[in-house]
This record gives C-alpha cells, sequence and structure tokens, in this order.
C-alpha cells in the first residue's frame, strides 16, 4: 500500500521556498506595448490542453522585458489561468523558459524534496481539483482566484519517487500528443502548400498545356471562373445560445464559439461550454454537421476558422452566434477547397477589410458570400479534392488519437497516485500491474 501524504499547497511552498504569483503585469503593461517582434507573454488564451500555444500570442520589446524580469518563467514553472479561465493550466518546458507571464504561476524547485513539478502539474489537472479551484474562487460574474485560495489547495501526493515515475508515465502520454501536433502541422502544411499551387500560382497538373485568360480577378485559367462565395453556398447561417448565456457542464450537448475558431484537428475541451438538450433538439440554425467549415464572425479574430469533419471535435454540437457554419453546394467548391481558401492570408484579410466598425469588428452574411474566388472547371475541382482528402482525414484521426491518449492519461493519474495500479521499478507506459482493474 502507497503511503500518502496531504498537505496545503502553501504549507508545501513555504517548506521548500515555492513562489505563488498571481498578479499579472496588470497597469505594467499597455496595448500598445505589445508588438509583432520580441519575447512572448504567455496569457491565459495561450494556454491550450495542458501546453503554451505560440499562435497569436503577444510580444514586447527589450526596453519592456528588463523592467518585468521578475515575470519571466523558468523551466519547471506551472502556469494557470486566474480570472475566467481557472482550470486552464501548462507547465513550462525548456522551450518556454525565459517567456514572460501574464497570468498566474506556481514555482516548485526542480531539486525539492517533497514534490516534483511535472507530478503537481498532472495532480492539479484532476477535475475534482479543478472543480474544487472553481468553488473557491470568488467573484460574482468572472470567478477570480487569489493567492489565499491557491494556498488552500489540499495536495495529496506519494513519496517522491513514486511521483517521478508517475510524472514520467504520464509525460510520456504528452510525448505521444506532441508527435501528433507535429504531424498535424505537416499534413495541413502539406494540403495548403497544395491549394497554392493549385489555385494561386495555377500550377496545377497539365496547366503547362492551359492558357491563362482575363478575369476581374486578373488572369485565371480558361474553363475556370470567378464567383461570389455567395453563389456556391447552400448554407450560411450562425447559432444561438440561451437567454442567460450558456453554462460550463458535463451535462448538454456542446456550444461551439469563438474561442474554439482555430483550424482542423484543434479543439481547446478545457474551455467547452454546453446548451441544454431540448434547447439543442429546437435549434433550426447553428447545428453543426458532419464537415462543416465554421468561421468566426465577430471580435478580434474574425476570419479564423475551422472544420468539423468525421466526428471530430464532436458527432453532435452546435455554435453560438458568433459563429458562422459554410457548406458549399460541392459543384466547383468543395468542402475541403472551401476551408483550405479561408486559410489563405489573402482571404483572411479580404474578410477582415468587409469590417465596417471598428467599434465591435463583425462581418455578416452579406460582406461574407460576396467574396469573389477563382473556381476551377469541374474535372479539375474534383481531381484537386481526390489529392487533399487523404491528408486531411488524417488529420482528424491524429487528432482523435490524441483525444484518446488525453483520456487514458486523465484515467490513469488517480489510480496512479492511490496506488490502485501499483508501480514498480521497470515499469513502461501503459505496464503497470492492475491497468485492466
Amino acid at each position: 500500500m502507497v503511503h500518502l501524504t496531504t498537505r496545503t499547497l502553501g504549507k508545501i511552498c513555504d517548506e521548500v521556498g515555492g513562489v505563488i504569483r498571481t498578479g499579472p503585469f496588470g497597469s505594467q503593461l499597455h496595448e500598445s506595448d505589445y508588438q509583432d517582434e520580441g519575447v512572448a507573454v504567455v496569457m491565459p488564451k495561450n494556454i491550450v490542453d495542458g501546453k503554451i500555444s505560440l499562435y497569436d500570442i503577444a510580444r514586447i520589446g527589450d526596453q519592456d522585458v528588463a523592467r518585468l524580469s521578475q515575470h519571466k518563467l523558468h523551466k519547471g514553472d506551472i502556469i494557470y489561468g486566474r480570472r475566467g479561465d481557472i482550470g486552464r493550466r501548462a507547465l513550462v518546458t525548456q522551450r518556454e523558459e525565459g517567456l514572460l507571464c501574464g497570468t498566474g504561476s506556481l514555482r516548485i524547485s526542480l531539486g525539492d524534496s517533497i514534490l516534483n513539478p511535472g507530478f503537481l502539474f498532472y495532480y492539479l489537472g484532476q477535475p475534482q481539483i479543478t472543480a474544487w479551484i472553481s468553488n473557491q474562487a470568488i467573484g460574482a460574474t468572472m470567478p477570480n482566484l487569489n493567492t489565499s485560495i491557491m494556498r488552500s489547495i489540499p495536495v495529496t501526493y506519494p513519496p517522491l519517487p513514486i511521483q517521478h515515475k508517475i510524472a514520467s508515465i504520464l509525460s510520456s502520454y504528452d510525448d505521444l500528443i506532441e508527435n501528433n501536433t507535429r504531424r498535424i502541422k505537416i499534413l495541413e502544411e502539406m494540403a495548403r502548400a497544395i491549394y497554392r499551387e493549385w489555385f494561386v500560382h495555377f500550377r496545377f497538373p497539365g496547366h503547362e498545356k492551359v492558357k491563362l485568360v482575363d478575369s476581374p480577378l486578373g488572369k485565371i485559367p480558361e474553363g475556370w471562373e470567378v464567383a461570389t462565395l455567395g453563389e456556391h453556398l447552400v448554407t450560411l447561417e450562425s447559432g444561438k445560445r440561451p437567454k442567460g448565456g450558456i453554462r460550463e457542464s458535463l451535462e448538454g450537448v456542446p456550444s461551439i464559439g469563438a474561442e474554439n475558431i482555430n483550424g482542423i484537428g484543434r479543439h481547446d475541451f478545457a474551455s467547452e461550454k454546453r446548451v441544454p438538450r431540448d434547447f439543442f433538439e429546437q435549434m433550426r440554425k447553428g447545428v453543426v454537421h458532419d464537415r462543416d467549415v465554421a468561421i468566426y464572425k465577430d471580435g478580434a479574430y474574425i476570419g479564423k476558422s475551422s472544420f468539423f469533419r468525421d466526428g471530430f471535435p464532436y458527432s453532435e454540437c452546435c455554435v453560438n452566434e458568433h459563429v458562422f457554419l459554410l457548406r458549399a453546394s460541392g459543384v466547383g467548391l468543395t468542402q475541403n477547397t472551401l476551408y483550405l481558401w479561408l486559410q489563405e492570408p489573402d482571404t483572411v484579410a479580404a474578410i477582415r477589410a468587409t469590417n465596417a466598425n471598428a467599434a465591435q469588428p463583425g462581418i455578416n452574411q452579406k460582406s461574407l458570400g460576396g467574396l469573389e474566388l477563382v473556381l476551377p472547371d469541374a474535372e479539375s475541382a474534383a481531381h484537386f479534392d481526390r489529392l487533399v482528402e487523404p491528408l486531411l482525414a488524417e488529420v482528424i484521426n491524429l487528432a482523435k488519437h490524441s483525444l484518446n491518449l488525453r483520456q487514458t492519461r486523465d484515467l490513469l493519474l488517480p489510480k496512479l497516485v492511490s496506488g490502485e495500479i501499483q508501480i514498480t521499478r521497470n515499469d513502461k507506459l501503459g505496464n503497470f500491474k492492475g491497468i485492466d482493474g
């Protein structure tokens, strides 16, 4: 039987010289201080599925880094969402060392004799622990964590050698997930590169024998056409949410908002919200169909898009009023081509240019449907679709595999901590006593 100790995080930190910070920059930085180049500043939105995402991350210049050096991240630090984004957390690796922390952070020395930082990272991600933290959070409209709450978190831990082994076992799952993430990125880049060859540079198979002719968008291959997006859509609609908003809950039907419009095979399940089943069943618009393309329609990042297909992220879900769903006719424009067209920087820029409201950025059905694009003849369209389909399908397969790995990892943790699954010195990934129980 494994001997377990339970103490508060604050008492452990006091003993080992750990540090808990809950104050981000606040008034120390203004929006005008951020720039395209420089040192990255990790905000809650950049904490995605236990990792730090550098996508759309804010950056500051050297002059600001110097005066904010106390916020630099170190390997082994745990950062977490402290306001509204409670439950998000990430373990800082060598890759992120030196970045600046714009949210809460927790530091337990890598050489600590009580807690292994990797073990603590996984421990804090258990549903019962995140639920406990959420229940303690203060604030009527926006849940907020302070130092006192973080210090009071109860931590139950086995002896240090077992913690090291647990962290090693669980991080093996994360390594597999990270490998899948890299493969997803490569596959999507390949699909996008093929799209650019065909539809931007017009270097499709047999292009040498096809004459270029004038069009409203410049020279295009003979037999191709310039059309508006709306002419080739059978559906362009947004969803809705119940009066009083939607809730973070394990019950109901997932409702996808703008925060999860982020490409193909990428979904932040930690930020998921749900609508009641009876509300979902009464929805006439905004219900996701297989292979729907979604686009972020209002807010700071209008023009971002996602591709929901093959049961990922869910076989049953809907979108809220901040998201458009797009379904193409399939004649000349397929869902694969539509998604890849929306990923092009020039397309995103054109979408954002249709916004006429600086105070509240947004696009509408008329402006989006009026955008022009180049479409090939039917035979070429079908050829292209067959070419990129295996790439995009494999992206979804990898995303599903990663989801299964996450679920297995999360189920293992409490069993490993409690000793229900016993660990021996030579145990490797998935090879320990009691795993079938």
